[in-house]
């Protein structure tokens, strides 16, 4: 028998599961250590300033509006300035999920997490998986490009 005819050798864990291959180095415990809302959250506000930094940087010359982020402990708002016109969409980070108001106080929506047998951290919102760009595109584009 040639080299590269031998089967290659079979721990006795992935014996025990009919000869499927079992990948035993997974760190699930770190990844899913990482999948938690304040993680998410933080990770979720840093790229929301990122959209507003490009936002910005598009806006006209002399522009009569601009966009700001501030934040406050569990919470933080994308604000949209102008003369005339003060709006906003709030952030926050609450015991089961995260909460996206608008500037009313009314829940735009809820993003729950789940962390799926293939080791991946997902954003769900009502009832949807999402990837972060489409949450933040959910809650900030009407703030973001309507009207302006």
């Amino acid at each position: 028998m040639k080299a590269d005819q031998i089967p290659a050798p079979q721990s006795k864990l992935s014996l025990a599961f009919g000869g499927e291959s079992v990948n035993d180095k997974v760190d699930w415990v770190t990844k899913r250590s990482l999948c938690s809302l304040p993680n998410v959250f933080k990770e979720l506000r840093l790229q929301v300033e990122e959209d507003v930094k490009t936002r910005n940087a598009l806006r006209p010359n002399n522009s009569p509006y601009e966009f700001s982020v501030e934040a406050n402990g569990d919470n933080f708002a994308v604000l949209l300035k102008a003369k005339d016109v003060h709006r906003s969409v709030i952030f926050s980070l609450a015991e089961h999920a995260l909460l996206v108001r608008d500037d009313k106080d009314k829940i735009m929506f809820e993003v729950t997490l789940s962390f799926n047998d293939q080791g991946d951290c997902r954003l769900r919102v009502n009832g949807e998986e999402r990837e972060l760009w489409q949450v933040r595109r959910m809650a900030l584009e009407g703030l973001l490009f309507v009207g302006y």
